[in-house]
């Protein structure tokens, strides 16, 4: 690969970024959930499986505990998340999505889907497999941070 098609594939793989960012924090927005900012959306995807601590989420978002602490203070104001009891570790306490974190969730994943749509649209469904299929051997496991 030479470096002008190195630099136009990553020009390109940014600004797609950029865009999946946008249009998903537009489609939130525009399904009621307008009080959250694209950082709370990357919180959402490490707390889905099944909660992380404060260490755990600052690892992923790649903050210090204390921003990571007063994010979870935010969001639990806001009636998205909760603490609880670690199954595991009586130090620690779990920070869980409540209900309205779940409903933001699924508003998410239906912004999600209508973000890519017009992409499928334009490459046609098997390009786009294709297209999912290669980032995801490129890139399998993440971590999804926000770019502050």
């Amino acid at each position: 690969m030479h470096d002008d098609d190195a630099q136009s594939l990553t020009v390109g793989l940014l600004a797609a970024s950029r865009a999946l960012v946008d249009g998903i924090s537009a489609g939130v927005r525009a399904r009621g959930f307008d009080d959250l900012r694209p950082a709370h959306g990357f919180t959402f995807a490490r707390l889905a499986p099944g909660g992380a601590t404060i260490t755990q989420l600052a690892e992923h978002l790649d903050v210090t505990r204390q921003a990571a602490a007063q994010l979870v203070d935010e969001l639990t104001a806001k009636g998205y998340v909760e603490r609880r009891p670690h199954p595991d570790d009586g130090r620690a306490r779990l920070i869980m999505l409540t209900e309205k974190g779940w409903a933001c969730t699924r508003a998410a994943d239906a912004a999600m889907a209508d973000t890519v749509r017009p992409w499928a649209a334009a490459l046609g469904e098997r390009r786009m497999l294709a297209l999912r299929d290669d980032l995801i051997r490129i890139a399998p496991h993440g971590p999804l941070r926000p770019t502050w």
